[in-house]
């Protein structure tokens, strides 16, 4: 297996390499013959299909960032975001003090937020990032000790081989869920209230063995109190038979937590994108140390911290209502033949859309042996302003080779970066949104795809592979991740596109859709006089 994965990882980087050197040589060539004016430059357009493909359930185990909570979407229907993670323990323990007791259990999981105004009067003040719906919208939030154990490897496929989780499987966990909802506090925005908060938290603790007042200030992010004598019996009492002595036996003993959303009364709710793996529950308690010398004992202050790492899963549910009943009309695999007149583009258990280039017989024949020498090639793609314009738009499209669910050439040759945020690199290739510069609502995407189209030219043995169209959430992050029921028409989608809660409509292909808003390929050549 490791053999197997260093030749291709080797394989990849000469293929990359070679294709390199072909875009190097052409602009070579190029340039130097431009220079002599022997060029002019021109453009021809081409047909393409694109039709839409729904990817039904799909693998959502350990994602950068998940969503939690409910979005209504305009065009694509109601989701509700659950999640199930499993816990790891910092420390393993395997002894504790006598007369242990529980201070405080506290769950906090940041959101991710920006610092406004800072003042040390009146404190800090934050917006919160990566929210959709109406601001500060309750919702009934209920966290489960899982029951549900979220095994490494999969049992089929063997040690080898990853167990994944998918989007469909909230009824798996909900049905397993162990006991009553720990969260279960007399503050009901911890619980049948919540709501994620833009304000910093501001905690003053008054120590019970000093009486020492503490006051901490931290940005902002959910900080739920979970139940002390729940966690006592089965945290604390659990030490003394081995339940916490390695995260192996941890893991399987306390098998995670459930977070499952629901509408509070009144409310459409909201989503927020959350980073999991940096929440963590913090156990606080005191206990007696028996003295070295005979003495009587030391009561201490003691912490047990539980990371959200390990295993996890975003849970979806899709309610498409009223607001979704065109998407969930569709088809589950659109006009292969002729192209859709719109292609709909949605996150997490959503739909791809599928381009078919030079469909045309003899057309890319033609291209070859015209002597063309390819200055840029793009799709740009026109979003469907009117169907758009109440809805939440994703900043950035991703296309990739939808055959082999991996990126194309033009993606690794951007070298283009942005240390602050590598979400915004590789803005050759683009694919980020052009707004209108009064409404800033989304014109256009663009997407180049020069050295494909090159490699399609000079390479005569290259295949001329299908392309895939998604919403992105992290455009560094390709990976594919596996359709739970693969078919003859797709096997897998783009990873980023999983982590996205959003959705847009663009114009198709289609022959019925106005010729200033359909998608074409464009090339930009030049040849010799």
């Amino acid at each position: 297996m490791y053999n197997n994965s260093f030749f291709k990882k080797i394989l990849v980087v000469a293929s990359i390499a070679f294709l390199y050197s072909c875009d190097k040589d052409y602009n070579e060539i190029g340039a130097g013959l431009i220079g002599e004016n022997n060029f002019n430059l021109e453009k021809e357009t081409y047909d393409v299909i694109a039709y839409n493909q729904k990817t039904g359930p799909i693998q959502s185990n350990n994602l950068a960032v998940s969503p939690l909570g409910i979005f209504n979407n305009p065009n694509f229907g109601e989701v509700t975001a659950n999640y199930g993670t499993q816990l790891t323990l910092v420390t393993p323990i395997s002894t504790i003090g006598a007369n242990a007791y529980i201070e405080s259990v506290i769950l906090t999981i940041p959101y991710f937020s920006t610092l406004t105004s800072s003042s040390t009067t009146t404190g800090n003040v934050y917006r919160l990032d990566s929210i959709y719906g109406v601001e500060k919208a309750k919702m009934k939030i209920s966290i489960y000790e899982s029951g549900y154990y979220m095994r490494d490897a999969d049992p089929v496929g063997g040690f080898q081989q990853a167990q994944n989780y998918f989007t469909n499987q909230n009824t798996e966990f909900d049905n397993v869920k162990v006991s009553s909802r720990l969260n279960d506090a007399v503050d009901t925005a911890q619980n049948d209230a919540f709501f994620f908060d833009p304000a910093e938290h501001v905690v003053a603790v008054t120590d019970s063995l000093t009486n020492a007042v503490t006051t901490t200030r931290t940005a902002p992010g959910m900080q739920i109190s979970l139940n002390r004598g729940y966690f006592k019996t089965r945290i604390i009492d659990a030490v003394a038979s081995g339940k916490l002595a390695t995260n192996d036996v941890f893991k399987d003993y306390f098998r995670g937590l459930y977070f499952k959303m629901e509408k509070a009364a009144g409310s459409a709710g909201n989503l927020a994108m959350l980073d999991f793996k940096a929440g963590k529950i913090t156990i606080k308690y005191n206990e007696d140390l028996a003295s070295t010398t005979g003495g009587s004992p030391t009561r201490v202050k003691k912490t047990i911290v539980m990371n959200l790492t390990g295993n996890c899963v975003s849970l979806l549910e899709n309610n498409f209502g009223s607001s979704g009943l065109a998407y969930n009309a569709l088809p589950n695999t659109g006009n292969t033949s002729e192209g859709d007149e719109k292609l709909y583009l949605k996150g997490g258990q959503g739909s791809v859309a599928v381009l078919s280039l030079f469909n045309t017989p003899g057309q890319l024949e033609a291209i070859r042996n015209s002597g063309w020498l390819i200055n840029e090639a793009s799709l740009v793609f026109h979003i469907d302003a009117e169907a758009m314009s109440g809805s939440y738009e994703p900043k950035r499209i991703y296309l990739y080779d939808f055959n082999n669910n991996r990126p194309i050439v033009d993606y690794y040759m951007d070298l283009t970066s942005n240390t602050a945020n590598l979400k915004k690199a590789k803005t050759v290739f683009d694919g980020n949104i052009n707004v209108n510069a009064t409404s800033k609502k989304g014109l256009t995407y663009k997407i180049r795809i020069t050295n494909q189209i090159r490699n399609l030219i000079n390479v005569k043995d290259s295949t001329n592979v299908k392309l895939g169209v998604v919403v992105t959430e992290d455009i560094s992050v390709f990976p594919s991740h596996k359709l739970r029921t693969p078919n003859s028409f797709i096997t897998g989608a783009p990873k980023a596109s999983v982590m996205s809660p959003l959705g847009t409509i663009l114009y198709g292909s289609k022959s019925t859709v106005p010729v200033d808003k359909r998608l074409k390929l464009e090339i930009f050549y030049t040849k010799p006089n």
